[in-house]
């Protein structure tokens, strides 16, 4: 705003030129003799010096005004920069505005901040800036370098963020420590070969200085961005040996070898030993070969025979477990037994033969019982079966009694059941029982075995249905809801006239009565005469007496004429 007097002439000059009025400037007179100028998108250049000057027939008065415009941060250079393994990175951010921001950096992998003049702990990052401008650089980069950076502008007017990505390049690494495959004639190995690599490298195989190329016999190449893999089926010992995998990018080449050797058959399982041996099983556990050929076992095989037989007999192990229960032996019988080992290859050498012997035929063990509640005066006794001895067991001899009387009471049971039912017991009342098992070679040792009856439970409708299955309660329900609507429609029948019943009933008697009178009347060539109510318009029958009458002749024809009354 610019003071005036009686001022004949005033005007406003930036820089030795006068203003005029605009979009840009705007010129207000005020109250008190005064004028103002408006200065509209108002930018960093609009600052400065302003002069104001007033004439009139007294003379000219010029005054300066200065004018500062504030500018928010706003960042105007940040690249993404490219840096190779352990080479330096320089990163740049400039800003501007009024005042001048200060510049930071922010890492996001970790959230590590750095300013001007910051240095880390091991020296690779340091910040220099001047003038907004700042510089990061890093020394030595690494691969956990590799992310985005974050340039923040800050003054006290405002603030300004924009990022950054450090992308790293480096020569290919291999992935994998898998360098010895092993095979046999005939049979296709993978030779797997992987690598990282920025920017991707290419992949190609070499076997004695000459490259692999697609028509190479008994051998392909198969290869996605990173990964190469070789299929060689050997034929012969001339395909065994060193393969070569060279990976090469820009940043430089590095070569892997590979080793193809011929698979043999697996050493011998060791450490035979017996046990849990009875008259008809027996457990074999050994020990694992100490190689196996450079190719996977895929199980082991153990064979027994008799003492002095020839023919062996096989049983296969599940997957590679080293324990394996014999089945369906005889008994007081010698048996040798080996182990080998099997691969892809074949079937390695067979271990040292044991030799053991089944046990006799002998008493079966005794049972094993477990009770159980049954219904009313009924007891379920559970029979879990032992060692049977060799033999199958014949019976279970169940004798019980109550531990107030002196007489046992038998019951046989076969040998294969798994309970025995006793029944029928008294109330209230201990029992005692002695089972014992029977086999052909004679009796085990009785077990002795307690259970308390309880007292007779009262019969309420809670009891009586507790007896009862899912299945018979359902029963019940539905029988019973049956019989009510019986019984209401019943009751529709004899007081309302209406219900199921009623229409069954109509519809007999109204079938009944059609053909009796009309088989009648057709027999002795009379007509039939049915006489109609009328109805009048409205739907309503007519109260008069009037009616149609339709006759129906022993020719089936039928004449339709109004009664006399009518006319």
């Amino acid at each position: 705003m610019c003071p005036h007097g009686l001022t004949d002439l005033e005007n406003l000059c930036k820089k030795g030129q006068q203003l005029e009025p605009s979009d840009k400037y705007i010129f207000s007179r005020l109250e008190g003799g005064r004028s103002m100028l408006t200065i509209r998108n108002i930018r960093q250049a609009d600052g400065g010096t302003f002069s104001c000057n007033a004439t009139n027939k007294a003379g000219s008065q010029e005054r300066d005004l200065f004018l500062k415009v504030f500018v928010q941060p706003h960042i105007t250079l940040l690249k993404n920069v490219t840096a190779v393994e352990g080479s330096a990175a320089m990163i740049s951010c400039v800003a501007e505005g009024e005042p001048l921001p200060d510049i930071s950096w922010r890492r996001a992998s970790d959230g590590q901040t750095f300013i001007d003049g910051d240095k880390s702990r091991d020296g690779r990052f340091e910040v220099r800036g001047r003038h907004g401008k700042s510089v990061l650089t890093i020394s030595g980069v690494r691969l956990s370098d590799l992310g985005r950076f974050d340039c923040e502008a800050q003054s006290r007017i405002g603030g300004h963020q924009k990022s950054m990505f450090l992308d790293i390049e480096y020569i290919p690494k291999f992935l994998t420590n898998h360098t010895i495959y092993y095979s046999w004639e005939g049979n296709p190995v993978n030779i797997s070969c992987e690598v990282m690599s920025n920017p991707p490298a290419t992949m190609l195989w070499r076997r004695e200085r000459f490259t692999i190329s697609e028509g190479t016999p008994h051998m392909q190449i198969y290869g996605t961005e990173g990964k190469s893999v070789l299929e060689v089926t050997p034929m012969s010992d001339r395909d065994f040996g060193r393969y070569n995998c060279t990976a090469r990018n820009n940043i430089g080449v590095r070569y892997q070898e590979f080793i193809l050797a011929q698979a043999d058959v697996p050493s011998n399982p060791y450490s035979v030993r017996l046990s849990a041996v009875s008259q008809r099983l027996a457990t074999v556990t050994f020990m694992k070969p100490d190689s196996h050929g450079g190719v996977p076992i895929s199980y082991y095989l153990v064979q027994y025979k008799e003492l002095g037989s020839i023919d062996w007999r096989d049983v296969k192990s599940h997957s590679v477990q080293t324990t394996v229960v014999l089945t369906g032996l005889e008994p007081n019988t010698t048996y040798e037994v080996r182990v080998a080992a099997v691969n892809g290859k074949g079937q390695g050498e067979f271990s040292h033969t044991e030799t053991f012997q089944t046990l006799p035929i002998r008493e079966p063990s005794p049972p094993a019982v477990h009770g159980q509640r049954g219904m009313g005066k009924a007891y379920r006794l559970g029979l879990v079966k032992q060692d049977d001895g060799g033999m199958p067991i014949v019976e279970y001899i169940v004798k019980y009694k109550t531990d107030k009387e002196e007489q046992w009471m038998t019951k046989l049971v076969p040998g294969a059941n798994d309970f025995a039912m006793l029944q029928p017991l008294q109330w209230n009342t201990r029992y005692e029982v002695e089972i014992t098992a029977r086999n052909v070679k004679g009796l085990s040792e009785p077990t002795f075995y307690q259970f308390f009856m309880p007292q007779k439970p009262d019969i309420t409708a809670e009891s009586l249905f507790s007896g009862l299955g899912l299945g018979a309660v359902v029963g019940l329900g539905l029988g019973a809801l049956l019989l009510l609507l019986v019984l209401v429609d019943v009751s529709c029948f004899f007081l309302r006239h209406c219900g199921l019943l009623m229409c069954i009933t109509r519809t007999i008697c109204s079938k009944k009565t059609a053909t009796s009178g009309k088989g009648k009347e057709m027999e002795e060539g009379k007509a039939a005469y049915l006489k109609l109510p009328l109805k009048e318009e409205n739907g309503k029958e007519s109260l008069k007496p009037d009616t149609i009458e339709i006759k129906v002749h022993s020719d089936n024809s039928i004449h339709i004429k109004p009664d006399d009354s009518k006319a």
